[in-house]
C-alpha cells in the first residue's frame, strides 16, 4: 500500500478538505501515515488567500521537496486554494512540486496520486474564474455537476484529528465582490449543502467522538439561497444540536449586512448553540467599506451588537479588520479606533492591506506605502490587545461552560477553536477531553481565562 501524508495549511474549510482526499485515498488503498518524512507522497493542501499564507505554501512545498531529495518521499503534490489558483504558473515556478493538482481533480485523487508515483506526467490545469462555472441565479446551481471541495460527493471523510471539536462544511463559495478579495474567483459561486447530507455528517462525527460542530463556509448567512429557502439555517441549528453526543454548535463566517433578526435570534437563544458571532465587518467607516464593496457603518455595527447582546448578554463576538486599504485616510482610523473601544469585542484579528491579483482595489488609486501600513497594523494591534484583554476582565466572576480540548484547557462558549483564547479550569472532577464543564472565571490573562471547576448541587 503506497503511504501518503497530508499537510494542511490555512482555515477549517481546508481541513475539511483534507479530511475529503483522505477518504478517498484510504478507500482507494493508500495507507494514511502522519509524517511526510514516513510517505511515499505528501499532498500539501496549500492556502491562496493572502501573501503571508502564499508563502507558508511555498515553503511547505520546498520543506517536503527537501525530505524527497534527502531520501524521504518518493512525490511531493500541490493541492488546495494555491494549487487551484495558479494551476499551470505554480508548476513552472515550483518545479520541486512533482504534480499541482486542482479541485477538479479531487474526485479522482487517488488515481492521479498513483499516476504521479508511477512516473506518469501531469499537466496542471490552466486557471479560470470557478464563479463561471455556475448559473447567476442561485437556485439554477443544484442542477450543475461541478466539483465542490468538501462536500463530499460520492465519499466520506476520514478524520485527521482525533480532538473533541471538529469543523463541518455548510457550504463552498461567495457570491460578495468585496474589492479587496480574490476567493470566490477560484472557490467558485456560492452552494449549499443538503441539510440531510449535514445531518448525516454531523451524526457520523458525533459518532467518532465529536463534540463541538464548528459549521464553517465564505459566508454562512448566505446558507439555503441556493435551495429555495433563506431562513434553512434557522430550521438546522436545532437539528443539528438535537444530534447525540454533540454538546455543542458554533456558526462561523456571518456576513453583518446578511444577518437577519431571525439568524440572530437562533443562535443566540437556542439551547446547544454556542451565543458566538464570528461578523466580518472589516472597518466601520461607512466611505471605506463602500471602496471596499461592502455595506455597514459604525453606527450600523454597534446596532447590531446592541441587539446580539440584548438577546445574550454573555455572546461571544470576534470580527477582523483590515487597515491600509487605498485612500484609507486618519479620519477613517479615528472612526475604526471609537467604534473598536464602543464595541468591545471579544476577539479581533488585524490585518494589513496588500494588493491580491485580480482584485478590483488592486487598480485603486492612493495606495498607502507598505511601510505605513505596518505602522497602521502595529498601532491598531496594540489597541485591540488591550481592548480585548478589557472584555476578558469584565467576565471575572461570571460562570461559564467550557469544554475540555487538551485538559485542564478548554474553551468556552465565547472562544472560537485557535483564534480566540482558552480557559484553563481548576479543580477539575472528570478532566477527559470532550467533557463540558461550569467553571466560574477568577482571572484572565489576554483573552485566556482561568476558571475554577463548580460542582453540580446535588
Amino acid at each position: 500500500m503506497p503511504r501518503v501524508a497530508l499537510v494542511t495549511l490555512g482555515c477549517a474549510r481546508n481541513d475539511v478538505d483534507s479530511e475529503e482526499l483522505a477518504g478517498r485515498l484510504e478507500a482507494h488503498g493508500f495507507e494514511l501515515v502522519a509524517e511526510p518524512a514516513d510517505a511515499d507522497a505528501v499532498l500539501v493542501n496549500t492556502c491562496g488567500f493572502i501573501e503571508a499564507a502564499k508563502k507558508d505554501s511555498v515553503d511547505t512545498l520546498l520543506a517536503a521537496a527537501d525530505l524527497k531529495a534527502a531520501g524521504g518521499p518518493r512525490a511531493v503534490v500541490a493541492v488546495g486554494c494555491l494549487a487551484e489558483r495558479y494551476g499551470a504558473e505554480l508548476a513552472d515556478a515550483l518545479p520541486e512540486a512533482d504534480a499541482v493538482l486542482g479541485f477538479d481533480d479531487y474526485a479522482d485523487i487517488a488515481g492521479r496520486l498513483a499516476d504521479v508515483l508511477t512516473g506518469v506526467p501531469h499537466v496542471a490545469h490552466a486557471p479560470r474564474d470557478r464563479r463561471s462555472l455556475l448559473p447567476i441565479t442561485p437556485v439554477e446551481r443544484a442542477t450543475r455537476e461541478v466539483p465542490l471541495p468538501g462536500h463530499l460527493q460520492g465519499a466520506w471523510r476520514k478524520r485527521l484529528d482525533a480532538g473533541p471539536v471538529a469543523p463541518l462544511k455548510l457550504a463552498s463559495g461567495c457570491d460578495r465582490r468585496c474589492a479587496f478579495c480574490a476567493i470566490p474567483s477560484f472557490r467558485g459561486a456560492f452552494v449549499s449543502r443538503p441539510p440531510e447530507d449535514l445531518l448525516a455528517e454531523a451524526r457520523w462525527l458525533a459518532d467518532q467522538g465529536v463534540r463541538e460542530l464548528v459549521l464553517v463556509s465564505e459566508n454562512s448567512t448566505s446558507y439555503g439561497k441556493d435551495l429555495g429557502d433563506l431562513r434553512a439555517l434557522e430550521g438546522l441549528l436545532p437539528r443539528l444540536a438535537e444530534v447525540p453526543g454533540v454538546a455543542r454548535v458554533r456558526v462561523s463566517y456571518l456576513q453583518p449586512a446578511e444577518l437577519r433578526p431571525s439568524l440572530l435570534e437562533t443562535i443566540a437563544t437556542t439551547s446547544g448553540v454556542a451565543p458566538y458571532f464570528d461578523l466580518s465587518f472589516q472597518h466601520a467607516s461607512a466611505p471605506l467599506l463602500r471602496r471596499m464593496r461592502r455595506f455597514g457603518s459604525a453606527e450600523t455595527f454597534l446596532d447590531l451588537i446592541g441587539r446580539v447582546r440584548e438577546l445574550a448578554p454573555e455572546a461571544g463576538i470576534r470580527s477582523n479588520v483590515i487597515v491600509g486599504f487605498p485612500g484609507e485616510t486618519e479620519a477613517d482610523l479615528a472612526v475604526l479606533e471609537s467604534f473598536l473601544v464602543e464595541a468591545r469585542l471579544d476577539a479581533v484579528g488585524v490585518f494589513g492591506y496588500s494588493d491580491e491579483e485580480g482584485t478590483e482595489a488592486a487598480g485603486y488609486p492612493d495606495k498607502v506605502d507598505p511601510a505605513e501600513v505596518a505602522v497602521r497594523v502595529s498601532r491598531f494591534t496594540d489597541l485591540v490587545e488591550e481592548l480585548t484583554s478589557q472584555r476578558a476582565e469584565e467576565r471575572v466572576g461570571t460562570v461559564v461552560e467550557v469544554l475540555l480540548e487538551d485538559a485542564p484547557e478548554g474553551r468556552a462558549a465565547h472562544q472560537g477553536p485557535e483564534v480566540d483564547g482558552t480557559t484553563v479550569v481548576e479543580d477539575l472532577v472528570d478532566g477527559s477531553a470532550g467533557h463540558v464543564v461550569r467553571a466560574r472565571v477568577r482571572a484572565c490573562l489576554g483573552v485566556d481565562l482561568l476558571a475554577r471547576a463548580e460542582v453540580p448541587a446535588p
